[in-house]
C-alpha cells in the first residue's frame, strides 16, 4: 500500500503530497480526526514515502537549483505521484511495512496511557543520524494519551527537533493534547468518509470476504455480501477502521437484546462500564433511527435499515416529541460517564425512562 491507496481523504494526502514534492516536510505533524478514518494508515505511508530509496535520488535531484527559489517552478503545481509516493517493494518499504527498518519507530499506548519511558525512548532514537533512510521517523498513536510528564518530556523534543528527523502525531481527541504541543505540529485534519468509501475500504480490509453475521436475535439479517458491507459502513459511521476491528452488526445486536431486557424490567445486563458506554452509542443510534422514520418514512436515511420493521414496531407508541426528549435525556446522560456513575443505578434509571416511552409489546 501507498499513500495513493488511502481512501477518502483526497485533501489530507494531497497536503502531504505537496509537501514532499517541494521538499518542504515539517519536523512535525499532527494527524486529528475521529477513530477509524485511516490516520495511521496515513502516518505509517507518509513514512514509507520520506524514506523510499526508489524516490529519494530523483526526488532530490528534481529540487537542484530550486530549493531556496521563491518562485517555484510551474510544474510543482501538479502532483505527481511517481516523485512523491512510495514504490512499496524496495527494502526500506518492506521493512517500514513489518515494523522492523531502522529509523522507524510507532509508538502505541500501553494500559491505556503513554508514559514518560516512551518518549525518553524516543529522544533517544531522534538524536541518532538516520542509518538507512533519509530522516528519523516516529509516529505516536493515540498520543492524547500521554500522561503530564510524558507529555512536558515530548515538548522539549518539539521545540528543539532534531536534525533530519519527523515525528508524527495521531489524535483523535486533539482538544486533550496540550496547547504546547499542538501548536509545534503542522495539523491535517482527517474526516469521516461517506458511505461508498468505507465499503471499499472494509471490503479492501476483509479481502473481499464477507463478515459473519450474527444469528443471536431473531431481527432479519442482509443476505447478500452487498448488503452486508453497506450495513457495515452505515454502522461505523463514517469509520471504517471500526468495522475491521470488531464486529459492528454483533455489537448492535447486543445492544438490541440488553434492550429487550432492560424494557422487559429485567436485571442490569451490561458486563463492563466500556460496554454501557457502547450501548448508549447504540441506543441513541436507534431513536435517531425512530425519529428519521416517523419524519420521512426514507428508509435510505436510516443507519440501521435492515431492522427498519422493528424500529417502525418499537417506536409506534411513541410521538416524535417524546423520541426527541428521550434522545436529549440519554445524551445528557452520558456526558457524565467520566464521573464514574454507578452502573446499576444508571440501568435501573434509563430503562423507567425507556419502559414510559416505547411500546414493551414488540420488545
Amino acid at each position: 500500500m501507498a499513500l495513493k491507496d488511502v481512501i477518502g481523504q483526497n485533501k489530507a494526502v494531497n497536503i502531504l503530497f505537496r509537501t514532499i514534492q517541494r521538499d518542504r516536510i515539517p519536523s512535525s505533524y499532527l494527524f486529528a480526526g475521529e477513530p477509524g478514518i485511516g490516520k495511521k494508515f496515513a502516518a505509517i505511508n507518509l513514512a514509507k514515502a520520506v524514506n523510499c530509496t526508489k524516490i529519494v535520488n530523483s526526488h532530490q535531484s528534481s529540487f537542484i537549483g530550486h530549493k531556496n527559489n521563491k518562485e517555484e517552478p510551474e510544474r510543482l503545481l501538479t502532483v505527481d505521484y511517481r516523485l512523491t509516493d512510495c514504490c512499496d517493494v524496495c527494502s526500506s518499504c518492506r521493512k517500514i511495512d513489518a515494523g522492523i527498518h531502522p529509523d522507524f519507530s510507532l509508538i502505541l499506548p500501553e494500559s491505556g496511557q503513554i508514559r514518560i519511558e516512551e518518549i525518553r525512548a524516543i529522544n533517544e532514537i531522534l538524536f541518532l543520524k538516520p542509518f538507512e533512510g533519509r530522516k528519523k521517523i516516529v509516529i505516536v498513536d493515540d498520543a492524547e494519551l500521554m500522561n503530564q510528564n510524558a507529555a512536558n518530556a515530548f515538548l522539549k523534543t518539539l521545540e528543539e527537533p532534531p536534525e533530519d528527523s519527523l515525528i508524527i502525531i495521531i489524535s483523535s481527541n486533539p482538544d486533550r493534547l496540550p496547547d504546547t504541543i499542538r501548536s509545534r505540529c503542522a495539523r491535517i485534519n482527517f474526516t469521516p468518509l461517506p458511505g461508498e468509501e468505507c465499503e471499499k475500504v472494509i471490503e479492501r480490509s476483509l479481502g473481499h470476504q464477507p463478515p459473519v453475521i450474527s444469528r443471536k436475535t431473531n431481527i432479519k439479517k442482509p443476505e447478500t455480501d452487498d448488503s452486508i458491507l453497506s450495513t457495515l459502513a452505515r454502522l461505523s459511521m463514517g469509520r471504517p477502521g471500526s468495522a475491521i476491528s470488531g464486529d459492528l452488526i454483533e455489537e448492535r445486536d447486543r445492544a438490541v437484546n440488553i434492550l429487550k431486557s432492560m424494557l422487559k424490567a429485567g436485571k442490569d445486563s451490561w458486563v463492563s462500564r466500556d460496554e454501557m458506554e457502547k450501548w448508549f452509542d447504540q441506543i441513541l443510534l436507534l431513536l435517531r433511527d425512530i425519529a428519521v422514520s416517523k419524519i420521512t418514512q426514507d428508509e435510505n436515511s436510516l443507519i440501521n435499515s435492515d431492522l427498519k420493521g422493528y424500529l417502525n414496531k418499537l417506536g409506534r407508541s411513541m410521538e416524535l416529541k417524546i423520541i426527541i426528549e428521550n434522545y436529549l435525556k440519554l445524551s445528557n446522560l452520558k456526558r457524565y460517564f467520566n464521573f464514574n456513575l454507578n452502573k446499576s443505578l444508571t440501568w435501573n434509571y434509563t430503562g423507567s425512562m425507556l419502559r414510559k416511552a416505547m411500546d414493551t409489546v414488540y420488545v
